[in-house]
């Protein structure tokens, strides 16, 4: 009634062979046959670039990939799949730069950007019988022969009317947004691009005084992991609903203002003894202003203020904020705000800008 099982059944083998069936009866597009007129679900392949090898994060990603439209197609709907090669970005310049021993855009531009532009395109394609090998291998059903290239015009093209459209639908404005740069090859970076280069190591951070204007002799203590940011502080932000304490360290001439919870581990880190001269919540300290560490900016804006949509004025900047962010796993509670170096401190500074009038 069954055939007989093998007790050495080798799994790869077997997946080769369910492989192998598939293509010698074309199963993919008999499937696609079956849910033609049904409704449409369309999937365009997130584009890997092929001027490098697959690795074992590329199989976990194109197996997600082939997930939903086998789910889709499995409820009826009718879904081809095209595949795509992404022939733009930095990975594909980076490898074309380790080729020719160069490093930077001044480089670039004197080798020639267009003999430079002709080995990227050279490059894109290194790699692309490897992808389909592995494609086929997984049992990545997609359609490999007819796959979209960002660089041919008809993408490009595609791209600028989608702009158009979102343009004459009023969807498109001009802001700010924080991303990490790369000095060395005068661009911006993406979060996947950083991700590629992550490594772990050790960070240098500095606990700062922050001088109250408002209270003589007394000085906010903040914690930060990027003092390289110190020169564009702006604010300085607390929880409010968090306990603070006014303290005094043995030997120190100057109160200071740290989150009670963190007493202890800050008093450790300085080897000191203190005293508390007093307990509040942070939302005590909001709005309080104070001298920030350098002197770039404020020497001819610290005093500059704002008309409130509230009514009355304000300084617009180097006082004390509230975020519900600043947490006391670590620190001081009191956190340094620099918008032009982190997104979450370009978020506070937008909070703070929607209280003025224009």
């Amino acid at each position: 009634m069954f055939d007989p099982v093998d007790r050495n059944l080798t799994f790869p083998k077997l997946e080769e062979r369910i492989c192998e069936f598939w293509k010698e009866q074309d199963i993919y597009r008999r499937c696609l046959d079956l849910r033609r007129g049904g409704p449409r679900f369309v999937f365009y392949e997130g584009p890997p670039t092929a001027n490098g090898l697959p690795h074992p994060g590329h199989c976990l990603t194109r197996a997600i990939k082939d997930l939903f439209p086998r789910y889709k197609t499995m409820r009826g709907y009718f879904c081809e799949r095209r595949a795509g090669w992404d022939t733009h970005g930095l990975p594909v310049e980076v490898e074309v730069c380790k080729e020719l021993g160069i490093h930077s855009k001044q480089e670039i531009e004197r080798f020639g950007v267009e003999p430079f532009i002709q080995r990227c395109l050279e490059s894109v394609f290194r790699y692309t019988k490897e992808w389909e090998q592995l494609t086929e291998r997984m049992g990545f059903w997609i359609r490999l022969d007819d796959a979209y290239v960002t660089y041919h015009q008809s993408y490009v093209e595609s791209v600028w009317w989608a702009l158009k459209e979102l343009f004459r639908r009023g969807l498109l404005y001009q802001g700010y947004k924080i991303v990490w740069w790369w000095a060395q090859g005068g661009t911006a970076l993406s979060s996947g691009e950083v991700g590629q280069g992550y490594r772990q190591v050790a960070d240098p951070s500095v606990y700062v005084r922050f001088p109250l204007l408002d209270e003589a002799g007394v000085d906010l203590i903040v914690w930060t992991t990027t003092p390289w940011t110190l020169p564009g502080n702006q604010f300085a932000a607390v929880r409010p609903d968090l306990r603070y304490c006014r303290i005094r360290f043995e030997g120190d001439e100057r109160d200071c203002i740290v989150a009670a919870a963190l007493l202890d581990a800050v008093a450790q880190k300085l080897g000191k003894q203190y005293r508390i001269l007093g307990e509040f919540v942070g939302e005590s300290l909001v709005g309080k202003r104070y001298r920030p560490p350098f002197d770039y900016y404020w020497k001819t804006l610290g005093d500059r203020q704002g008309r409130l949509k509230a009514g009355g004025r304000e300084h617009l900047a180097w006082r004390v904020v509230a975020a519900d962010f600043v947490t006391i796993d670590t620190g001081t509670g009191i956190v340094h705000q620099a918008p032009a170096f982190g997104e979450v401190d370009y978020e506070v500074l937008l909070r703070e800008q929607a209280r003025f009038l224009p």
